[in-house]
C-alpha cells in the first residue's frame, strides 16, 4: 500500500509541474476545449501557479496521511482514503477555481464538480457494499449467500462442501472487490483456475463449496465461526459430504 501511495503521489506532483502556460492549450483539461474567446476570459497566468501548488500539496499530503493510516490503522483505512481524499480535494479546487473564470465559462466548474460528486458517491457506495457482511443462509433446497457477489446454490448443483485452511495462490482479480481482508468476486489463481471468493474476513478455516461443474467458491464469515456454519450445513444437508 505504501508503494501505491508513493506512486500516485508522484503522479499528482508530476502533473502539477508538467502543465505550463505554454502547453495548457493541449494538456490542461477544460482549458483545451475552450473557444478562443473563452480562453481570453480565463486568467491562465494566475491559475497555473495555483494549479502547481495544489498538486504539490495534494501529492505530499496524500502520501503522508495515507502512509500514517496504513501503519496506524491498516491497509483498509488507507485503501478507502486513497480514492476519497483526491476526489474531495479536486471538488474543493474546482470550487475555488471559479474565480479564474469570467462569464459563462464558470459553468464548466459546476459541471466538473457535479461529475466528481457523482464519482465520489459511487466510490462510497462501492466501499459500503464491499464491506457489508455477506450472510450465508441454509435451507433444505438451497444455500443462499446474500450481499455483494452473492448467489443461490441449489443443493442438486453442489458436489462437496469442506473446510480448508488455505486458499490457492491468487494472481489477479478479474471482477470483484478487494481491499484488506475483504475479497469478493472472481479471481484467477497462479495455476490459471478461475475461482470465486466471498471473504468477509481472513478467518480460517475457509468454507470451500465445489459445484458439480467444478467451479469453486471460498467463503468466510466475518461474524460467525466458519466451523459452526459447516456443522449447520452437515446437520441440515447430510447428503453433502466432504471427501
Amino acid at each position: 500500500m505504501i508503494l501505491v501511495l508513493f506512486g500516485l503521489s508522484l503522479v499528482f506532483v508530476a502533473v502539477g509541474y508538467i502543465v505550463t502556460e505554454k502547453n495548457a492549450k493541449n494538456l490542461l483539461s477544460g482549458y483545451n476545449t475552450m473557444s478562443e474567446q473563452e480562453r481570453q476570459a480565463f486568467d491562465l497566468k494566475s491559475f497555473i501557479p495555483a494549479f502547481r501548488k495544489f498538486h504539490l500539496l495534494l501529492g505530499i499530503s496524500l502520501f503522508v496521511a495515507g502512509s500514517a493510516l496504513s501503519i496506524l490503522i491498516g491497509d483498509e483505512a488507507a485503501g478507502i482514503f486513497l480514492p476519497v481524499y483526491p476526489l474531495l480535494a479536486y471538488i474543493w479546487f474546482l470550487w475555488i477555481g471559479k474565480k479564474y473564470y469570467n462569464g459563462q465559462s464558470s459553468k464548466r466548474n459546476i459541471i466538473g464538480i457535479a461529475i466528481l460528486v457523482a464519482v465520489l458517491a459511487f466510490v462510497i457506495a462501492l466501499f459500503t457494499a464491499g464491506f457489508r457482511e455477506n450472510k450465508l443462509i441454509i435451507t433444505a433446497q438451497e444455500i443462499r449467500i446474500e450481499g455483494m457477489y452473492g448467489e443461490k446454490l441449489v443443493i442438486s448443483e453442489i458436489e462437496t462442501i469442506c473446510l480448508t485452511d488455505s486458499l490457492p495462490s491468487i494472481s489477479i482479480r478479474t471482477n470483484g472487490f478487494s481491499l484488506g481482508k475483504s475479497r469478493k468476486g472472481y479471481f484467477k489463481t497462479e495455476a490459471g483456475e478461475k475461482i470465486k471468493l466471498i471473504l468477509n474476513t481472513a478467518r480460517k478455516p475457509y468454507l470451500l463449496i465445489v459445484k458439480k461443474t467444478g467451479e469453486k467458491l471460498y467463503f468466510s464469515s466475518g461474524k460467525i465461526s466458519n466451523q459452526n456454519i459447516y456443522m449447520e450445513i452437515q446437520k441440515k444437508l447430510p447428503s453433502i459430504k466432504c471427501p
